[in-house]
């Protein structure tokens, strides 16, 4: 067939070829030639193309053949690197990776019907690049193409940018894909066909065909490997209608997962603090001609989270551009809402909302870049966006304590949903409007947050007399090693904890209330314990030597948990408190291995 692109593959790739083909690979070459790296000792590093950074974290080590980096985490081989980086499915990386070191990708058998469907999707893929080649060939040679070049000239595009964007000209008629393109697709029976399924043809019953887009400037979408899978059309004069259109949902075109302008961004292979999600095509293309590269478009349909994650691999700060009025306040809080629950480690969302009858190509006209990417800079925080939008919605003024009941039966569920440290941080930007203590507020809401158990004006609770061989002790000197051990801990001996007459066992729920709060990082109980009060049990807690294995610390764990559990439940069938050695646990440990060895 005219136009195929390559010799159709026959079946799966095999796995020793596979791993054959990462060992002859020199990873280092294959990264320098798409980002430079530099010598460091027996590796190489560079700011790492995944994530923004100014101090180098990427390191590619040529003898494992392995990247990896310690800012963001991305790590993997030469095939990952290619998905990752030109944004290849896993076989098409396999392709490029063979082309790179000069061999021929061998394959196995696939089942006719196998065989079909990937020759079909190869099909459409090629038809699709075909037609956006001979849109970009009427804008040049169609004699109706004047007014779309107009067009194009009064908004500013130059050819440069009408290239990098492969826009185009459908021609006026009703059937110019069947009459002049199919002479350049070659002879088929499955073309008709072919643009029914691709959306380029509309049919209608009596097998009447005809093309969707007729005298309408085109945009070709293509996905993040750069394949073209949809069109958008824009009119040529403002009098016709829909002013936009967009092709339809097909196999190869998914709105709810498409950007438009994603695989653009990756190929101007610029460095980016964040990405710009904006509302239609022209304003993408409109912001590129002014060098602003980082923007991409969602196609007829509200942001998703299909979308949300897209971005987010890209990078970690999203900005949505909306306009001001009501339908654009509604597209952000539907965001907002998405967004929320993926707002994770060091990621951001912030909102920019545009004055009246403004769009982001006027406005970066108006008041060039600078002054675009300052409204860009200013743009209002996800928490911001978040409770301007809550208190718009209160029937009573927040000073009222009928308000600020409402706004905090409002903000429940939204704190609910984020997560890692953001429900303690909007907790406290909710105390300080409805002011209540976060404490409260925790409790109020059924959410577990900074501060819920004591109020702030609560007086410290003395610390109770310890000495090296207490079990609290040895029990705080183990979780400054292994702070994920407070997991550990059962709600109902941590309850218990917390109402024991004993203070050294609420000095404990004190300290494993600091971890579970703060993600069981050990700087947080270590900044706990330096407060000047806890100071002579940091000096006991040097004294304490503890098992030299993690499993041998497990253990100790696990013993001097029972034994708290004991003290609590039956305390006058055991020791004192303070009355036990390195034997007990020894013992302990040498019954759990033997119940061990008799399990089945």
């Amino acid at each position: 067939m005219v136009g195929s692109t390559g010799k159709p593959s026959s079946g799966s790739i095999p796995r020793t070829f596979i791993d054959d083909l990462l060992n002859r690979t020199d990873i280092v070459q294959l990264i320098n030639a798409r980002v430079p790296l530099k010598k460091a000792g027996s590796s190489y590093k560079a700011c790492c193309p995944f994530h923004d950074e100014k101090t180098p974290s990427f390191n590619v080590n040529g003898v494992k053949q392995f990247y990896h980096c310690f800012g963001c985490g991305a790590s993997g081989d030469a095939i990952r690197f290619l998905q990752e980086y030109d944004g290849l499915s896993f076989v098409e990386a396999v392709e490029a990776l063979a082309a790179f070191n000069g061999v021929e990708v061998p394959r196995e058998k696939l089942s006719p019907q196998a065989q079909a469907q990937q020759q079909k999707a190869r099909d459409l893929y090629d038809l699709m690049f075909q037609v956006a080649r001979f849109y970009r060939q009427q804008l040049k040679l169609h004699a109706r193409s004047e007014e779309a070049k107009n067009y194009l000239r009064q908004r500013g595009l130059t050819s440069d940018i009408a290239k990098t964007f492969a826009i185009g000209y459908a021609p006026p008629g009703w059937e110019t894909l069947l009459t002049d393109f199919a002479p350049q697709w070659g002879e088929s029976s499955d073309l008709a066909k072919h643009l029914v399924d691709t959306g380029m043809l509309i049919e209608k019953e009596g097998g009447r065909r005809y093309d969707r887009f007729r005298h309408r400037i085109m945009f070709p979408i293509r996905d993040g490997r750069g394949r073209v899978v949809a069109f958008g059309g824009r009119v040529v004069s403002d009098e016709d209608q829909p002013k936009y259109l967009n092709s339809p949902e097909t196999a190869l075109f998914h709105k709810t997962q498409t950007l438009y302008g994603i695989y653009e961004m990756r190929q101007s292979r610029q460095r980016f603090d964040r990405v710009l999600v904006v509302e239609g095509y022209m304003d993408v293309v409109a912001l590129a001609q002014f060098g602003i590269r980082n923007a991409v478009a969602t196609l007829g349909t509200a942001v998703t989270a299909e979308h949300l994650q897209t971005l987010f691999r890209e990078l970690n700060e999203v900005v949505f551009c909306f306009d001001g009025d009501q339908a654009g306040q509604k597209a952000a809080w539907k965001a907002l809402e998405l967004a929320l629950p993926q707002m994770q480690a060091t990621r951001s969302v912030k909102f920019l909302f545009l004055p009246e009858k403004a769009d982001p190509d006027s406005c970066v006209r108006e008041e060039g870049v600078e002054g675009f990417t300052r409204r860009v800079d200013q743009a209002l925080t996800l928490s911001a966006f978040l409770f301007k939008g809550l208190e718009a919605r209160l029937s009573q003024p927040l000073s009222t304590p009928e308000g600020q009941q409402q706004l905090i039966s409002l903000a429940k569920p939204y704190i609910a949903q984020a997560p890692e440290a953001l429900p303690d941080a909007l907790t406290q930007m909710l105390s300080d409007k409805v002011q209540v203590p976060v404490w409260r507020l925790g409790k109020i809401m059924g959410i577990r947050v900074a501060g819920r158990y004591r109020p702030k004006n609560e007086v410290a609770e003395p610390l109770p007399r310890l000495k090296v061989q207490s079990k609290v002790l040895r029990l705080l000197k183990i979780l400054t090693c292994y702070p994920m051990l407070s997991k550990g801990v059962e709600p109902g001996l941590f309850e218990n904890l917390q109402h024991s007459a004993h203070p050294e066992h609420r000095f404990l729920v004190e300290a494993i209330q600091t971890l579970l709060e703060n993600n069981c990082l050990a700087e947080a109980l270590q900044n706990w314990l330096q407060a000047p009060r806890r100071q002579r049990a940091v000096a006991l807690m040097d004294q304490i030597t503890l098992p030299a294995s993690k499993e041998g610390v497990v253990d100790d764990f696990q013993f001097l948990i029972q034994q708290l559990q004991k003290d609590l439940l039956q305390p006058g069938l055991v020791k004192k408190t303070d009355d036990w050695s390195m034997e007990d646990i020894a013992t302990w440990q040498a019954q759990q291995k033997a119940q061990k060895l008799k399990e089945p």
